[in-house]
């Protein structure tokens, strides 16, 4: 690592944590083991993080997050939700950036929010058996200890979809990685976008296993300058 390498920020998807997403696939041992700071905080409604079921207690992730930041530009690595939280900021504040790697997310950042509440339905009342991509939300959201009240109560809080013009003003170098299974898919329309973007797509990969897939963890550190 050089003495100029910024702390590296790891940011979980929906219904996990930093223990569950980051530490469980290896990517907190990783990168400290190749020498970098790195900070993995939990989102709101999340792992041990405050869990309100009021949907405008959510209004303020973005701000809550950059506030657990370390100071200067950082490096920074999301999944899902986690990727979004990201994207939001880097577009407020793209001087606080020196790369970004956005996991699992592509089209669906232009679409409306209308899988977004029915998610929140399954939380709260159990989802419909014929949708699986709900049903492992809830299980993942249960194996990590969340409340799946205030997942519900985040997913209730109106967020409007990303436009070009916003995803513009993210200046840093970025990498997309998406597994060519995703629902979340195709990227390019969020490649298309960004002004400097790297794009990895995984064969095989789906939304639930590209952050454990060796393909995804490999591209992303490298893309940091992470050496072993």
């Amino acid at each position: 690592m050089t003495a100029s390498a910024p702390p590296v920020v790891l940011v979980h998807g929906l219904g996990s944590s930093a223990e569950h997403g980051w530490r469980s696939a290896g990517w907190l041992d990783l990168i400290a083991d190749a020498g970098r700071p790195v900070v993995a905080p939990d989102l709101l409604g999340h792992g041990s993080a405050p869990a309100p079921r009021e949907p405008e207690a959510y209004a303020a992730m973005e701000s809550d997050l950059l506030a657990a930041f370390p100071e200067g530009e950082v490096d920074a690595v999301g999944f899902s939700l986690g990727a979004q939280v990201l994207l939001r900021i880097a577009a407020r504040e793209p001087a606080r950036f020196h790369h970004l790697v956005l996991i699992g997310v592509g089209a669906n950042l232009f679409a409306d929010r209308g899988p977004a509440a029915r998610l929140a339905d399954a939380f709260t009342d159990g989802a419909d058996p014929d949708d699986l991509t709900a049903r492992l939300f809830v299980q993942m959201a249960r194996s990590a200890g969340n409340d799946p009240l205030a997942l519900a109560a985040f997913l209730r809080h109106e967020r409007p979809p990303f436009t070009t013009e916003e995803i513009a003003r993210v200046t840093c170098p970025t990498l997309v990685i998406i597994g060519d299974r995703d629902f979340a898919g195709p990227a390019d329309p969020l490649v298309d976008a960004l002004p400097d973007p790297r794009l990895v797509v995984l064969p095989g990969v789906d939304h639930f296993r590209v952050t454990s897939d060796f393909g995804c963890i490999d591209a992303a550190l490298d893309f940091l300058g992470l050496s072993f």
